[in-house]
C-alpha cells in the first residue's frame, strides 16, 4: 500500500468514526423543552429535570421568578413549552396560551416559620398560638408581595384573618424572595422568617415547620402544555414526568405534598 493510498484509508475511517459519532449525538440528544415556573418549584424541578433528561434525551432550560411574575409572563404568550402557574389561574386558561386540557396538579407547599439555628422555636400549632407568635416577636420577614411572591401574598392574606394587620406593620422587614426572608433569620435581622418550606434552604436557620392550612392555604402548583410548544410531544412528556412517581418522591422530600 503506498503512502497516498494509506492516508486516503486513514481519512475515510476517520470520516467514518466522526459520523457515528455524530450520528449518535444526534439520536441522544432530541432537542430543548421550555420551561418557567414560580420560585416555590425551583428546588425540586432542578432535583427532577436530570432524571428526565436521562430518560428521554430532551434536554430542559428552566426559567424561574415570581409567582405573580411567572403568572403574568403565561398569561401574556411568553414562549415556554411548560409553564407551571398557581392559582386563580382562569386567566391563563383564557389566554388561550396552554392547552387546557393538559393541566396537571404537580403538587401544593405551604408557608413555613424559620427562626434563627439554635433560637427558641415558638409554637404554631394553632390559630392561637400563631398570634401570640407575631405578638411578641420583635421583627417579621417574608417575600414582598408587591414583587408578585405568592408566599407574600399567604403571609400578607394570613395577617387579615387573623386581624393582626395593623398590629404586625412596625415589625414587618419584606425581603427579595424567598432566600432574602431565610437570609434576615439567620443574619438575625428577622426574629421570625417565612417563605415557602421549599425554599427554606439557607444555612444558619432552624425550620419550625408549616403555618396552620386554617389561616395559611397551601399553594398549589399546575403545569400545562403551552398552546405555542415548539415541540407538543416532548412538552407532554416533561409535564407526565413532572407529575410521576419519581417527582412525587422529589416533592415530598422538598416538604411538598404531590398532587392536589
Amino acid at each position: 500500500m503506498t503512502k497516498s493510498t494509506k492516508v486516503a484509508a486513514f481519512a475515510a475511517i476517520a470520516a467514518l468514526i466522526l459520523g457515528f459519532g455524530q450520528g449518535a449525538r444526534a439520536q441522544n440528544s432530541k432537542g430543548e423543552v421550555t420551561l418557567i415556573a414560580p420560585g416555590g418549584a425551583r428546588a425540586a424541578v432542578e432535583q427532577l429535570i436530570p432524571g428526565f433528561e436521562k430518560k428521554t434525551g430532551y434536554k430542559v432550560k428552566a426559567t424561574f421568578g415570581s409567582g405573580g411574575g411567572t403568572h403574568k409572563q403565561v398569561v401574556q404568550g411568553a414562549a415556554f413549552d411548560v409553564p407551571i402557574v398557581q392559582p386563580p389561574y382562569q386567566d391563563v386558561i383564557d389566554s388561550g396560551n396552554v392547552v387546557k386540557s393538559s393541566e396537571k396538579a404537580l403538587a401544593s407547599v405551604a408557608v413555613g416559620v424559620a427562626v434563627k439555628q439554635g433560637a427558641p422555636k415558638p409554637d404554631i400549632s394553632s390559630p392561637e398560638a400563631v398570634k401570640k407568635m407575631f405578638a411578641s416577636a420583635k421583627s417579621i420577614s417574608y417575600p414582598d408581595a408587591a414583587g408578585g411572591a405568592a408566599a407574600g401574598v399567604t403571609v400578607d392574606e394570613m395577617f387579615k384573618k387573623l386581624g393582626i394587620t395593623d398590629e404586625v406593620q412596625s415589625k414587618i422587614k419584606r425581603a427579595q424572595g424567598g432566600a432574602g426572608a431565610m437570609k434576615m433569620a439567620a443574619s438575625g435581622q428577622a426574629e421570625i422568617g417565612m417563605t415557602f418550606l421549599s425554599e427554606m434552604e439557607e444555612p444558619g436557620i432552624d425550620v419550625v415547620g408549616p403555618l396552620p392550612a386554617s389561616v395559611a392555604t397551601p399553594t398549589r402548583l399546575v403545569g400545562f402544555v403551552s398552546a405555542h410548544a415548539k415541540d407538543p410531544a416532548a412538552a407532554k412528556a416533561l409535564l407526565d414526568y413532572l407529575t410521576s412517581a419519581e417527582a412525587a418522591a422529589v416533592y415530598k422530600a422538598q416538604h411538598m405534598k404531590p398532587g392536589k
